[in-house]
């Protein structure tokens, strides 16, 4: 387009790079590269692993969860769970974990004191066991019957062997059943 009459426009030819200052042409021409494609995949590919790793973390978090929770569905579980944890263990810290708040225990724990004091007076080892655990409806919940045989032994030797009838008054409370009280039959 030209510049209109009479203006003041300078008339400058288009200025060109002269042709021997020209970058020659490569032989080979360079392939269009998709430049996200990479940075995609990489995406892709983290996103999953950290869907997997938090997946499994969660189930890792279920599976001990259950295997760790104290088991309590039952009153002849409950009771078995204590009577291992508090008399076969002697882990107290366990055995609260199957007992009532307002719990009268005594019994019990005199049975246990009386078993420590005799392994240290006559040098033996002292195992308790239990056999069926016989489940009968009270007022308060229910109650669970067993007999309880307590053996000593010296060098793999038997010394003495005993069995005892026990009642254990047991409630069922928000969390499951639960050990309130223990006492020897008779």
């Amino acid at each position: 387009m030209q510049p209109p009459a009479g203006s003041q426009v300078s008339r400058v030819p288009a200025q060109r790079t002269p042709p021997e200052q020209l970058v020659p042409p490569s032989g080979t021409p360079t392939p269009a590269r998709r430049p996200g494609r990479v940075r995609t995949i990489i995406t892709v590919v983290a996103g999953v692993l950290g869907l997997l790793l938090v997946g499994g973390g969660i189930t890792a978090f279920v599976l001990y969860d259950r295997a760790t929770r104290p088991d309590r569905s039952a009153p002849d579980v409950v009771v078995d769970n204590y009577l291992r944890a508090f008399l076969v263990d002697r882990n107290d810290i366990k055995a609260d974990q199957f007992t009532c708040s307002e719990s009268t225990l005594e019994m019990v724990r005199g049975l246990r004191s009386e078993i420590e004091q005799r392994e240290a007076r006559f040098d033996v080892d002292v195992r308790i066991s239990w056999g069926a655990l016989t489940r009968t409806r009270t007022a308060d919940g229910e109650s669970v019957e067993t007999t309880l045989t307590i053996s000593s032994s010296a060098n793999g030797q038997p010394r003495s062997s005993r069995r005892e009838a026990w009642t254990f008054q047991v409630s069922d409370e928000a969390d499951g059943w639960r050990v309130c009280d223990a006492r020897k039959a008779g």
